[in-house]
């Protein structure tokens, strides 16, 4: 008798399938529900989707993960589909008291992601606006430190927390719930689990908009986030070279199939130039968002330069916009907003 796969090989080798659209794979997602060895191997999946394809997919690579073992029988899969479960039965649904939910996000780390959200925040605020901002990159939160916050959250009489207020922008992040040095270390459930608490027990009160700092990637938070919270549109920053280009469009390609839409595209990085010097030094390339938002027929938010000030002024916890209005990126990073306003109406 052939020495068949035993079952911890097949789940390992099931571990390596990531679910369509995004990197996590179908064990940790907790959608492979049973596996059995006889004959042949059958595989019982359990998925909650509106897309037929997606299941169709699923079966087309489980059975291939399958048929790579060695000494494998013909493997058998099962899909369970099931209508996803909604919080309201509509689909995401709004945060009480919140006009517009924006999330920006990247794909890839190392862009600026959490510096320009944080200054995207600062000038809706010098808009006259009332503006939160939720850090929800749970691992790497950094936008405590950017706005100068050290204090612990309070809560409510009804056990919500009240987020603490930095120049003009309540906030929310595990940077406040951790000490200097301490790591979030937290699996899928647990994941979600902050993610939803951030989001749905934090006392926001009346916000014209709220800010979602994404993660890089298009993991558990940013499935949990375009699945429940209704949002009014995502704002892409990259940089221009195509390794971080690439990862933006997984980013966005993971939006619009879930009809969220693209408000546009923020270039970060594009250029660098010395003090009193007309000369620009592309370090990273040069065009890579605007021809990447033309592509895709998206607005292009403009392209914003490397200067020290902003790294400066994060570091010292107060936005550059605010501690230098005047400098080329906080005109350039108001105009955006000024752009992302119209839009919204």
């Amino acid at each position: 008798m052939k020495n068949v796969p035993t079952e911890d090989a097949i789940r390992l080798a099931l571990s390596k399938v990531p679910y369509p659209g995004f990197t996590r794979d179908i064990v940790s997602f907790g959608i492979v529900r049973g596996i059995k060895i006889g004959s042949e191997i059958e595989v019982q999946l359990v998925i909650a989707t509106n897309d037929t394809g997606v299941a169709r997919e699923l079966r087309d690579r489980v059975i291939r993960v399958i048929a790579s073992l060695p000494d494998s029988p013909q493997a058998r899969v099962l899909v369970d589909v099931q209508a996803p479960v909604q919080s309201s039965g509509q689909g995401p649904t709004p945060i009480p008291g919140v006009r517009h939910v924006i999330a920006v996000a990247s794909g890839k780390g190392g862009v600026g992601k959490s510096t320009v959200s944080l200054n995207l925040a600062a000038a809706l605020s010098r808009e006259g606006l009332a503006v939160g901002l939720c850090d929800c990159d749970l691992y790497g939160p950094s936008i405590a430190l950017m706005c100068g916050a050290k204090e612990r959250p309070l809560a409510d009489d009804e056990g919500r927390i009240l987020p603490p207020e930095h120049h003009g922008i309540k906030i929310m992040s595990m940077g406040l719930l951790l000490e200097d040095d301490s790591p979030a270390v937290l699996r899928g459930p647990m994941v979600t689990r902050y993610t939803q608490q951030f989001l749905r027990n934090v006392n926001w009160g009346s916000l014209d908009v709220l800010l979602l700092d994404l993660p890089p990637g298009t993991g558990d938070i940013q499935l949990t986030i375009v699945q429940t919270v209704a949002l009014t549109g995502v704002v892409i920053v990259t940089t221009p070279q195509e390794v971080a280009l690439i990862d933006a469009r997984k980013a966005i390609s993971m939006f619009q199939k879930t009809n969220v839409p693209i408000l546009g595209i923020l270039e970060n990085m594009s250029y660098f130039q010395i003090p009193g010097e007309e000369t620009r030094h592309e370090i990273f390339g040069s065009g890579g968002g605007s021809i990447e938002s033309s592509r895709l027929g998206v607005p292009y938010l403009g392209g914003l330069p490397l200067d020290p000030a902003v790294r400066i002024a994060c570091d010292q916890g107060v936005p550059v916009v605010l501690s230098d209005p005047d400098a080329t990126v906080s005109k350039l990073l108001t105009k955006a907003v000024k752009f992302l306003l119209t839009a919204l109406g």
